[in-house]
Parts: C-alpha cells; structure tokens; sequence
C-alpha cells in the first residue's frame, strides 16, 4: 500500500488541489494530514481516500474542523494520531509540541512517526523508528508532500 503524507495546507485550496492531483496519480491508498488544516474546504478535496487528520498550532477553530472532518466521514485524531497499518505502527502529530514529538520518536513502540510544523521536507532514522516530515503544501519552495511504501517504509519526497 502507498500511503500519502501531507502537512500545513493552512486553507489553501489553491496549493493544495495539485498535492491531490499527485496522490490520485500515484495510486494512494490511504492519506494522512499532518495538522495546520487552516479550513474545512480543506477536508473535502480528501474525500477519495480514507484520510487521518490531525490538528496543528493554526486550527484555531478545531471544533469545526472536526464536525467537517466526520461529516466528511473521515478520521479526526486530535492532536495525536496512532494507526496500524500493512503491520507498521504509525503516529502522527503538528510538530508544534517538540516534547511530545520527541516522545514519540524516542519510544520505540512506532515504526513511523510523521510531523509537519517546519515545512521543511525531511526523514531520517532514530533507532527503527522512520521519523517524516513530508514538508508543506503552503509557505514553502517547493511545496512537497510525501509517499510512503508499506510495509516497506519506503519513502519517497514529492515536489508538487
């Protein structure tokens, strides 16, 4: 399964309508939001695949983030998220709480742990965890999301 990784949209319909384009194309299986939604016409552009939504230090308005983000029929986890997909443990979270990103990383219990906050594209290896940022969809050049082999943990950075 490919799994398709996206951070800070910040409400940009505009910037994000070709990261949607590049995941329809590369045969996506399941999506995740890494936080900054910034709105809810946001949510409704994922509505092709099962997408995990996470909050970030922009959505101001999370209760209407999350009545979008089930209406939509879709996952809200909060501030945290936690999957089990192909195997692999997955977790997720902004990025904005350094401590609990660190926590993350450093317990040991994910395969894959993936953040937004920097916009800056990057992955790197912390014991066997794969620690992902798959950048930013808005304030950064160039915009990028990323793909995820599983159960591989192949990834792969995508300029949009």
């Amino acid at each position: 399964m490919i799994l398709g990784i996206v951070s800070d949209t910040h409400g940009h319909v505009d910037y994000t309508r070709p990261a949607v384009r590049m995941l329809e194309s590369c045969d996506v299986g399941q999506v995740i939001h890494c936080g900054d939604i910034g709105s809810t016409q946001i949510v409704d552009l994922f509505e092709r695949w099962p997408t995990h939504f996470v909050f970030g230090n922009v959505d101001t308005q999370a209760a209407k983030l999350d009545a979008a983000i089930r209406a939509a029929g879709q996952t809200c986890h909060g501030r945290f998220g936690e999957l089990e997909l192909d195997g692999r443990r997955i977790a997720f979270l902004h990025g904005d709480d350094e401590r609990r990103l660190q926590a993350a990383v450093n317990s040991g219990e994910y395969d894959l742990v993936c953040y937004g906050h920097t916009h800056q594209a990057e992955h790197h290896q912390t014991g066997k965890t794969t620690v992902l940022n798959p950048g930013a969809l808005y304030r950064a050049q160039p915009h990028t999301l990323a793909l995820v082999r599983l159960p591989e943990l192949e990834v792969v950075h995508v300029p949009v």
